[in-house]
């Protein structure tokens, strides 16, 4: 039996790195764990929810790998309501109803398409 105890990462394709870092960190608070060279002139770039869990790696398209694809991440929230209304303010393209009905069960929010970090499908679901 394989000794896996946990997830690492989730491979997120972005047409702009630096702008989907921008995303990643400025609006949805999380912080830049790695960006170094990779490859022949890429970057590896990895960035980390706030309390821990799987990081993120925010990967140049390849194939038909490409930005815009629906990633089925879970986001953790402790208030998916007021956190789905504040990224609603802040421009990113949400759901207009919070699934579940009261919020209590999930919210989901889908950053803006065409943006660098259209890659992203988020689940905010309550941590109570």
């Amino acid at each position: 039996m394989p000794k896996i105890t946990n997830l690492g990462r989730v491979l997120v394709p972005v047409a702009d790195q630096d702008e989907a870092i921008k995303f990643y960190t400025d609006v949805l608070g999380f912080s830049l764990a790695a960006d170094v060279p990779f490859g022949e002139g890429s970057r590896w770039v990895e960035v980390a929810p706030p309390r821990g869990g799987a990081n993120v790696a925010l990967v140049p398209p390849q194939g038909e790998y490409t930005p815009g694809r629906m990633t089925g991440i879970g986001l953790v929230s402790s208030d998916p309501r007021a956190d789905h209304a504040e990224l609603k303010q802040r421009g990113v393209d949400v759901d207009d109803d919070i699934m579940g009905g009261d919020g209590t069960v999930r919210a989901c929010a889908q950053a803006l398409a065409g943006t660098p970090a259209a890659a992203t499908y988020e689940e905010l679901q309550s941590n109570e």
